[in-house]
């Protein structure tokens, strides 16, 4: 069948044809779910039984722009082989892939729809008590298992080439770590943090921090990354964690996904300036945040480090003091990759709706600047940090200087 966009309808009848999925004359219903931004996202059930699939279908365009942009259809195949990959090791963290379709760019999987999406949960204000377990673990095992540490070197390096994913690498390439520190097109920000944007541009030992962290993005293929962790690809409840969408997997440091996770953590953390009116609320909420940070890299460190000396396969990984010098290059990487995720997040194309659902463009400013001040001191100050606590501490610093400024005003 050669590649087409398909309808609802077109949606409903190919999985209907496809063998063990829905009883034969089932009924089934179709709805299109999808963000917006890259693909369709169909929504298939039936109407006797409630059993459920997602259909995803790649595009040959960014739908987020429109034609304008096009991008390759073989996403969808990163995003599937990853997605199996991931289940290998770690079942219960990720959906279900029922079939995927490389004329059509499409994948039948798992429906997650007893989950919300993490970063409407935040913004709403809810808990996830097993979060930062989950996502430590889910990291840890699907970032050493492919990786020089847990994976024989000719698979590892036969999976650097399985992933190449050079349209959408170069997608992040531009978008977090070159467009958002230079006057570029793509950049959409408020109008009204025009001035601390201007500053950033102007920022030489800043500038100089990101583009050694993007050499590191280009360079460094240390194991297959999810490539966009944030809290628009993690499914919750308050149970359960469930990690989607990872069509930018690639090979390449391990720090950049758990900056990911982290960053918008601390996206949210700034957004609570609008979010949440009680100035106690909001300050509970926000330790919670911190909290959680420093229990997802404590979570996944534990989970590594253990994976590391009970499954090391590469003979120089028992070296004696090699796996304490490693984490403390993690970290540091994580911190700067996270500050990196956070600026392109207020500066660059497609912002998150932690700070764009704040109504009053005045506070959403202030919580913009903020998030600015976090992002920069996270990437000046990568070097001197050695534990979770550190990166939690600079930012509970850059709030108090935040507030400060602002009281002084």
């Amino acid at each position: 069948m050669a590649y087409r966009a398909l309808s609802e309808q077109e949606a409903v009848q190919y999985v209907k044809e496809l063998p063990g999925l829905f009883e034969a004359g089932a009924v089934l219903s179709s709805r299109e779910i999808g963000d917006g931004n890259l693909n369709l996202v169909f929504h298939i059930r039936d109407e006797a039984t409630g059993k459920s699939v997602i259909v995803k279908q790649a595009l040959p365009y960014a739908r987020v722009v429109g034609e304008s942009w096009p991008l390759t259809l073989d996403r969808a195949r990163i995003e599937s082989e990853a997605l199996r990959i991931q289940y290998k090791y770690v079942p219960d963290l990720v959906p279900q892939v029922y079939h995927y379709d490389q004329e059509l760019a499409l994948t039948v999987m798992e429906d997650l729809s007893d989950h919300i999406l993490m970063r409407k949960g935040l913004i709403e204000g809810r808990r996830y008590p097993n979060f930062a377990k989950q996502i430590g673990r889910f990291m840890a095992h699907t970032l050493f298992f492919t990786s020089d540490l847990g994976a024989h070197p000719y698979e590892k390096k036969a999976l650097v080439g399985t992933f190449l994913n050079p349209e959408l690498c170069k997608i992040t390439e531009d978008l977090v770590f070159t467009d958002p520190y230079e006057n570029a097109p793509t950049n959409s920000f408020n109008p009204l943090i025009r001035r601390e944007v201007e500053e950033i541009w102007k920022n030489k030992p800043l500038k100089l921090e990101i583009a050694k962290l993007k050499y590191d993005f280009l360079t460094r293929a240390e194991a297959l990354l999810h490539g966009d962790l944030h809290t628009g690809s993690i499914f919750v409840t308050e149970t359960s964690t469930k990690v989607i969408d990872p069509e930018f997997a690639y090979y390449g440091p391990i720090g950049f996904d758990i900056g990911a996770v982290i960053a918008n953590l601390l996206l949210n953390y700034a957004g609570q300036h609008g979010l949440e009116k009680d100035g106690g609320n909001r300050e509970s909420y926000r330790e919670y945040l911190l909290t959680t940070v420093e229990d997802v890299w404590n979570e996944f460190v534990s989970q590594f480090v253990q994976l590391w000396h009970k499954q090391a396969k590469e003979r120089s990984a028992h070296v004696e003091g090699l796996w304490q010098s490693y984490v403390k290059r993690l970290i540091q990487d994580t911190a700067g990759f996270a500050g990196c995720k956070i600026l392109r997040r207020v500066i660059g194309l497609a912002g998150v709706a932690d700070l764009n659902s704040i109504s009053d463009e005045k506070t959403r400013a202030e919580a913009e600047r903020l998030a600015l001040l976090i992002g920069q001191e996270l990437i000046l100050k990568r070097g001197g940090i050695e534990d979770s606590t550190d990166i939690t501490d600079i930012v509970r610093n850059a709030t108090t200087r935040f507030d400060q400024e602002a009281a002084a005003v």
